[in-house]
């Protein structure tokens, strides 16, 4: 059933794509169902300008299924008030300053051999790397993320979905 919810989920966000231009990255997350929980966290955080701001950005974003692998207490515990910073730690290590497409990161995994380090505005470090047929971001706890669906425009840059809440140290 999961699966399936995903399934469609991704599929919704894809028939939103190429409207999307006209609605920045919260618009366009706060639209697909299956980022409920990234809504959540990013208002917690009190996130929700910075990723309205002009950019552009890119949005590493992790569907409920994948916020639901952290134990649900961890998960209400980051966002009440008093952990407001780690949560921002971790939402802003999904996210890439400049507009990386998927060809991007593509061009980048050639010429980097399989591999691209990106800085995450945490200042953090994300590892996309060629795995299993598939491109995957490998975060500083050695985790691993499919990017499941790439290149969902928004006016002020671009989301990838991944299946995973990446982690910075």
């Amino acid at each position: 059933m999961k699966k399936l919810l995903f399934i469609t989920s991704v599929l919704a966000l894809g028939l939103f794509a190429q409207k999307s231009q006209a609605q920045d990255i919260v618009d366009v997350a706060a639209s697909v169902e299956d980022f409920s929980t990234l809504v959540t966290a990013v208002k917690a955080a009190d996130l929700v300008g910075a990723l309205k701001g002009d950019g552009p950005l890119t949005v590493f974003a992790p569907v409920n299924s994948g916020f639901a692998k952290i134990d649900a207490e961890t998960l209400n515990s980051l966002l009440k008030p008093e952990n407001k910073d780690a949560l921002t730690a971790i939402l802003t290590y999904h996210v890439a300053s400049g507009k990386l497409t998927a060809s991007d990161v593509a061009a980048a995994l050639k010429s980097g051999k399989g591999k691209v380090e990106l800085t995450t505005l945490n200042g953090g470090k994300l590892t996309a790397m060629s795995k299993d047929g598939g491109i995957y971001l490998k975060d500083a706890k050695g985790n691993y993320s499919k990017i499941a669906k790439t290149d969902v425009a928004a006016s002020n840059g671009v989301i990838h979905v991944i299946e995973d809440v990446v982690m910075p140290n």
